[in-house]
């Protein structure tokens, strides 16, 4: 959810040691501080001559408004967001007067099954398998879960959660995942995370390109009797 910062946290993976980028990542969990924000960028590119970010784009003031608040919501009442990138990196600009290039993930992070890591294919095709199994034993109203098993050694199963109890519900960066000043991830935050990405899985490549499976989208005959209710 936009008010976690579990994908903003996972940019923080990319430092081998201190004063690697990213040197600031923004958290929704932590209120946004224009002139400590400020103060860190300066701060960070007199030491290294520049200064990566990242930012949820769910960052926010105290006052639990969007850094990037475009004015409207969308269907589900939400506040729709403007950008958080480009309203950092004019404030930057007109603060500072420091040049800046922003990007945005979005989609390409979304669809880089190519660079998806091993574990994260396990999983993937494990919750759908399971997704299926359930489906076909009847159950409904649950929510395929992967649960993270208490062992020294990273290891998971599939579980299963009720929609009734994680719909619409977030899951926040605990306070001891981020460090002491609000502008990174700590050890605990680095040794959780640091599983989730281990191992290559790249798809077949034709004439340069990654090769996707294409699914036939055959619909199946309804299972469910009666109205879907939560």
């Amino acid at each position: 959810g936009r008010h976690a910062g579990w994908i903003a946290a996972a940019g923080g993976l990319a430092a081998d040691q201190a004063g690697d980028p990213p040197h600031i990542i923004l958290f929704p969990e932590i209120a946004f501080n224009r002139e400590k924000f400020l103060k860190k960028v300066r701060s960070t590119v007199k030491k290294n001559g520049y200064c990566v970010i990242v930012a949820s784009e769910g960052a926010q003031y105290k006052d639990g408004t969007f850094i990037a608040d475009a004015g409207t919501t969308d269907a589900f009442g939400h506040k729709q967001l403007g950008g958080v990138a480009p309203t950092l990196a004019a404030m930057i600009k007109d603060e500072l007067g420091y040049k800046y290039h922003w990007a945005l993930a979005d989609y390409l992070q979304r669809s880089a099954r190519h660079i998806a890591s091993a574990t994260d294919v396990e999983q993937a095709y494990a919750v759908g398998k399971a997704a299926v199994e359930f489906a076909l034993a009847g159950k409904t109203s649950i929510m395929v879960s992967i649960e993270r098993k208490k062992t020294r050694k990273y290891g998971w199963r599939i579980g299963e959660a009720e929609l009734a109890k994680v719909a619409n519900v977030e899951k926040m960066m605990p306070r001891n995942f981020i460090t002491r000043d609000g502008f990174g991830i700590t050890n605990l935050a680095r040794d959780y995370l640091a599983p989730l990405i281990q191992g290559e899985d790249y798809p077949p490549y034709k004439n340069g390109t990654p090769q996707y499976a294409k699914l036939k989208n055959t619909l199946v005959s309804k299972k469910l009797k009666g109205r879907f209710r939560i």
